[in-house]
């Protein structure tokens, strides 16, 4: 008999055939996102889960299902998963990095443009017939080229958006992160080191890449918002919760920075009403990953990490990109 596994949310029809290969897979082809108490129901018996970013993996939910032996996320951040009530457990846990970091890095810069360049204000006002002559200052925004661009967080997406700046922009990256960079990794990417403070007064573009955690939420709020630039952009393709959107709202009414592009939201998919009421905001709906090639590799990589996991294909009981590698049984 096969063991039994949940598939959370739709996937890729070849993706659900590889894990069928090996598991007995209850799936979600409606996805719909269920309630904690649906998604206990859902794993019951099961040995394995795979879960994006939509469900919350943590003590109570372990607790019940006390089989459950593999979750693995199809997400690089992970603070929808308990890593250490996983690991008190033995469960292993699983994300997907690399996988999308430039894509990511692609479309971080993209909003950071659109922002800078207020296209989504431009579209607006062209779609509801309002454009009747050019004038000198239509919609006027900021360059990017030879800007100071500001980093915060200088892991692996947080670099390729410097290597994107600098390398093909001219722009003069700072960057603050909770551990400083190596010489080396620093001058290839021409980023100087920042303490926080800083980093906010001097970027023109100000980009958050941090992992959300206790110590990051609310990292930009109303204090941080007041030390930038009025004509400053802040573009968020992180975690909502890093950022105090109501704080942010209000100093974007006030005209208390430029702009802000944002991809994540506190409490999505719902948002801060206020946002919606600032025209100088881009808004997105966390699709930062969203190419076929990239959704493709990261539900595959899912998958790799769930069949090894479980102690299955070549890899067995040696998952590609475990959180908690402390879990695993050490090698002969």
């Amino acid at each position: 008999m096969k063991p039994k596994i949940y598939v959370a949310r739709a996937v890729f029809d070849d993706v659900l055939a590889r894990l069928r290969e090996h598991f007995e897979v209850s799936d979600n082809p409606s996805d719909q996102v269920g309630t904690p108490a649906e998604l206990s129901a859902r794993l019951q018996g099961q040995v394995g889960a795979f879960i994006t970013g939509s469900e919350r993996i943590d003590a109570e939910l372990l607790d019940a299902h006390p089989q459950l032996k593999a979750v693995c996320n199809m997400a690089v951040g992970y603070n929808n998963i308990d890593v250490p009530a996983c690991t008190a457990r033995g469960v292993i846990a699983t994300n997907t990095p690399d996988v999308l970091t430039e894509t990511t890095a692609d479309f971080g810069f993209a909003l950071m443009m659109a922002t800078a360049r207020r296209i989504a204000e431009s579209e607006h006002f062209l779609r509801r017939g309002a454009w009747t002559k050019w004038s000198y200052d239509m919609f006027t925004g900021s360059d990017i080229h030879g800007a100071t661009l500001g980093v915060l967080g200088m892991g692996r997406i947080g670099q390729a958006i410097a290597r994107r700046g600098a390398l093909g922009f001219g722009m003069k990256v700072i960057y603050h992160n909770r551990s400083r960079l190596d010489a080396a990794t620093e001058a290839d990417l021409k980023a100087s080191y920042v303490d926080k403070d800083m980093l906010l007064r001097e970027a023109d573009h100000l980009v958050l890449v941090l992992p959300y955690s206790s110590a990051s939420h609310h990292a930009i709020g109303a204090a941080e918002l007041a030390l930038m630039k009025p004509t400053a952009t802040l573009t968020n393709i992180a975690r909502g919760g890093i950022v105090d959107d109501a704080a942010l709202a209000a100093a974007l009414a006030r005209g208390q920075i430029a702009a802000a592009g944002l991809d994540v939201f506190e409490g999505e998919p719902a948002l801060n009403p206020a946002l919606l009421n600032v025209p100088n905001v881009v808004l997105t709906p966390h699709i930062a990953s969203a190419t076929v090639a990239t959704r493709r590799a990261m539900a595959n990589l899912a998958a790799d990490n769930l069949i090894a996991a479980l102690g299955f294909g070549p890899n067995a009981g040696r998952p590609p990109t475990p959180i908690n590698s402390e879990v695993l049984k050490p090698t002969a």
